[in-house]
């Protein structure tokens, strides 16, 4: 996705910051509580902007709060480019995905909470994690790595499977996040048609660091 050029006047760069601010605040809402029926006052005071502003960004808190899960979702796919970019084995990328995602509970509470709470809506987006996990399986079956479904339903597996085990991490967090992981992975790449003893190889190559 192309990145938006910057606000090129300062009358611009404040309508920006102040947007930015609410989306923030929205973010945050949803990562703690997931209460969406938080007063529009309330969301403007911990945006630290005036009343008023509100709707000079968006018409209602509907729309805050979709364009707060997109926000979250592109940051989610931004931050897998950046760590994965060196991957092109897509077997390798799924499984790096995951293990990745349940280290991010940690390292990135916030985004994951949002994840958590609203991600099963954004399975089939056109933004963020999902069209690139789209693209991936769609090269993964071209190749002849995967096996030839419809991609769309092994998006489905895919994201439910993910989702699954975010929801682990947050509510079992005895369980050792790295080896529930790995072994996600490890079944999600035999689901996909990647044999036994390659799926288990894969699943464990050693992962980018996230700091």
């Amino acid at each position: 996705m192309p990145t938006s050029a910057p606000p090129s006047n300062r009358f611009e760069r404040r309508r920006a910051e102040t947007r930015g601010a609410l989306v923030r605040a929205a973010r945050q809402i949803l990562a703690e509580t997931g209460d969406t029926g938080v007063s529009i006052q309330v969301i403007a005071e911990r945006a630290d902007v005036g009343f008023g502003s509100f709707y000079n960004h968006f018409e209602s808190k509907t729309e805050l709060f979709e364009a707060a899960v997109r926000d979250a979702l592109e940051e989610f796919g931004r931050t897998f480019d950046e760590h994965l970019a060196g991957i092109d084995d897509p077997a390798e990328l799924v499984a790096a995905g995951f293990r990745l995602s349940a280290r991010m509970a940690e390292s990135h509470p916030e985004l994951m909470q949002v994840l958590r709470r609203r991600g099963l809506g954004h399975i089939h987006s056109e933004n963020g994690l999902a069209r690139r996990a789209l693209r991936d399986v769609e090269v993964g079956m071209a190749s002849g790595r995967f096996t030839a479904v419809d991609p769309t339903v092994a998006l489905s597996a895919l994201g439910g499977t993910l989702l699954s085990l975010v929801e682990l991490r947050f509510a079992r967090p005895d369980v050792d996040g790295d080896d529930a992981a790995v072994n996600l992975a490890e079944m999600v790449l035999r689901m996909l048609g990647v044999p036994p003893d390659d799926a288990h190889e894969v699943a464990r190559r050693p992962l980018p660091d996230l700091a």
